[in-house]
């Protein structure tokens, strides 16, 4: 499957699909994302209610979809491993 990003800065849209980024990998790679407390409360709607300005971590598939969150990045990091998730760096 071959897709082309385009870097050049302009307002185009990508040449590359929610859809197709989804099926990077095979559902096999996660990234993970500090967050906010209200930032978790728009991704995980049944989460307890959080400080607004509490610090966790989540764990997210390529596509963005999300799979856990917890008060630490170890955590994230173990869970993705049980899970055999690759882990991708994301800038």
């Amino acid at each position: 499957m071959n897709h082309r990003f385009d870097r050049t800065g302009s307002n185009e849209t990508p040449a590359i699909t929610p859809e197709a980024l989804a099926q990077l990998g095979g559902g096999q790679i996660a990234y993970m994302k500090p967050m906010t407390g209200q930032e978790v409360q728009s991704l995980f709607p049944d989460a307890p209610q959080l400080s607004p300005d509490h610090k966790l971590w989540a764990l997210l598939s390529a596509d963005g979809t999300p799979i856990m969150v917890a008060d630490s990045r170890e955590a994230v990091i173990a869970n993705a491993h049980q899970n055999q998730l690759h882990m991708a760096t994301v800038h």
